[in-house]
């Protein structure tokens, strides 16, 4: 009765039994099987292979397990697993050979599926983009997946068996303290575990990541834990791109507030300014010049601070032209090195491309990145500076396009920057030096973003740091500055001066008196509309307009002068502003004016502009 199939044989290979079972396998009568052997009951081919078992089943007297393919007479293939064994008399010898065999088609079907599922899904674990680790019931490791290999340092043969807190060794990333895997913590709970903070992954090889991971138990059918499997992702360089974000919205927020106070402050400066100015100029006694060239020469230190909160303000443009960045840089970190006990040591090739920038701004960023290195290094020292030409492709470069750049390289042998304040060099007004107000780095990171570069920056405490100023090639020659030769200006006329402060007002009227103008003060572009709208016929002699960029709560400078275009489009409108990034500053003509000129001001280029739009007029 039993579902398998059994038969007996002598020794000469001749059946003395079958059962029920094995007659319907072979769709024969237990009467055409008894006295027969296996080659006039099967194909030659295939009896033989059942003799040779038989006897090597005699000869060696121990049964043999084998899968083999049979053939019955209906001619429907079927695998089979087989069991042979000798069998023996009540002396001792053997007698002849049992077989017992039944079908396992469908098992073998159903493992080659199972094989194909299990591919599939090494397949799958290895193309995922995380990490993946599987473990057993007691956190040993059976399976790594390929990021999981990259991440950890080990193989999957060398990690399998292996306690999880071997391969998966993390950190705290504040506090650096070992931490409980979730792989753990999971199989403690029967949940799952997610990490609250970021933790740091330290690699085989000791190369440190910031991770996310999480910790879920496998369970069986009946809802019993028997292992767990560990999901984690680098997000390193996403916390640098999040950190620079936050960077950057930082500087952006400042901006606002650096944008007003900058304005207020220049429009109080143009007041000192002109009025030292307009004292010198009418100073018959030469003995007080050297005070007054001093107190202007202040004055212009105080508007370069002015320039440094300027350059956070929202918007602001910086003036660029294609310029040749040889030359300039080696002038530039001359002069900042200048009485220093810090030499500097230059490769820059006579191949580098020009850049589109704006030669003030680069030169402030070398300027405050020379600084850095030379209060790092205050025994003295070398400071290594180089360029290069570099092609990014998309990927190459985390913030930056596909595309040409000059890299601009100021390598110091300071003390360096250490891990902890890494984070912090680019926040404005964040300091660690007993000098200085902390703006340099921030502003240099600002100049650099907003010329569509970036500012690279590696540190090794005790041995230096090494600053990377990338800045996008530009397709164009070289513009050639021409040189200024200022006269003096003399003039006649009115010029119609619009501001909102009553001192830049004043001072400017005594500016422009002192060349032979008469001036028509307003503080708004409401007044002016006004003015040409009620004495139209007492205006023509209106020979040059000066209007503030913007008025609080009034008509400013853009607006007023389109109305005026409209007007009378053929006197020129000069834009004066204390928010000198500010587009109209920088390309006055794309806003309808003739020039602009930045608070706070000296008569000389004042004087300068008129000479040169109406001088001959």
């Amino acid at each position: 009765s039993l579902p398998q199939s059994i038969y007996a044989k002598d020794c000469e290979g001749l059946f003395l039994f079958a059962n029920r079972n094995y007659c319907i396998t072979q769709n024969r009568l237990l009467e055409e099987i008894i006295g027969k052997n296996d080659y006039e009951l099967h194909p030659f081919g295939l009896a033989e292979k059942y003799r040779m078992d038989d006897i090597h089943v005699i000869e060696a007297g121990r049964a043999i397990d084998i899968e083999e393919e049979h053939q019955p007479i209906d001619g429907k293939k079927t695998l089979v697993q087989v069991i042979k064994t000798p069998f023996y008399n009540s002396e001792g010898e053997i007698r002849g050979t049992l077989g017992i065999f039944w079908d396992i088609t469908e098992r073998k079907l159903a493992e080659v599926k199972l094989a194909s599922e299990k591919e599939r899904l090494s397949v799958t674990l290895r193309s995922i983009g995380d990490g993946v680790i599987t473990t057993d019931i007691n956190g040993n490791i059976e399976i790594l997946n390929r990021v999981a290999e990259e991440l950890t340092g080990w193989k999957q043969n060398d990690a399998y068996g292996k306690q999880v807190a071997d391969i998966f060794n993390i950190l705290n990333e504040i506090t650096r303290e070992p931490q409980v895997s979730p792989v753990l913590r999971a199989l403690q709970t029967g949940r799952f575990e997610d990490s609250t903070n970021n933790n740091i992954l330290i690699s085989k090889d000791g190369t440190e990541r910031i991770i996310m991971e999480s910790g879920a138990p496998i369970k069986d059918k009946n809802s019993n834990t028997i292992g767990v499997v560990l999901v984690f992702r680098d997000i390193t360089e996403k916390r640098k791109f999040e950190d620079s974000a936050r960077n950057i919205q930082k500087l952006e927020s400042l901006g606002v507030l650096a944008g007003g106070i900058a304005h207020d402050f220049n429009n109080l400066l143009g007041g000192i300014f002109g009025s030292i100015d307009l004292a010198k100029l009418k100073n018959k006694d030469r003995n007080l010049n050297a005070y007054f060239d001093g107190a202007l020469g202040a004055i212009d230190r105080a508007r370069g601070l002015t320039q440094q909160l300027l350059t956070f303000s929202r918007g602001g443009t910086p003036v660029m032209k294609t310029e040749s960045l040889s030359p300039f840089i080696q002038e530039t970190v001359q002069f900042a090195l200048s009485g220093s006990n810090v030499s500097c040591r230059f490769n820059i090739p006579d191949d580098i491309f020009n850049c589109y920038f704006d030669k003030n701004q680069i030169g402030q960023v070398i300027d405050n990145l020379i600084i850095n290195a030379l209060q790092s290094m205050p025994m003295g020292g070398i400071i290594d500076i180089s360029a290069e030409n570099i092609y990014l492709n998309e990927k190459d470069h985390l913030y930056l396009r596909q595309g040409d750049y000059v890299v601009i390289y100021i390598k110091d042998k300071g003390i360096g920057i250490p891990k902890d304040i890494m984070p912090f060099i680019f926040d404005p007004f964040f300091s660690t030096k007993s000098k200085g107000h902390g703006l340099g780095l921030a502003t240099s990171y600002s100049i650099i973003n907003r010329h569509g570069g970036a500012l690279d920056v590696e540190s090794v405490p005790g041995e230096g740091s090494l600053f990377s100023v990338f800045l996008p090639v530009s397709s164009k020659y070289a513009e050639s500055s021409p040189e200024k030769n200022f006269i003096c200006h003399n003039g006649c006329g009115r010029i119609l001066v619009m501001d909102d402060e009553d001192i830049i007002l004043s001072i400017l009227s005594d500016m422009l008196s002192e060349f032979g103008y008469s001036v028509v003060t307003m503080k708004d572009g409401f007044e002016v509309l006004s003015f040409f709208a009620g004495e139209n016929n007492l205006n023509n002699d209106i020979c040059a307009m000066i209007f503030d960029l913007t008025v609080p709560g009034g008509m400013g400078g853009i607006e007023t002068a389109a109305e005026m275009k409209k007007l009378n489009p053929l006197i020129p409108v000069f834009v004066s502003s204390g928010y000198s990034e500010d587009p109209a500053m920088a390309n006055p003509r794309d806003y309808g004016f003739t020039d602009s000129i930045r608070k706070p001001f000296q008569i000389s280029e004042l004087a300068e502009m008129l000479e040169k739009h109406i001088g001959k007029n």
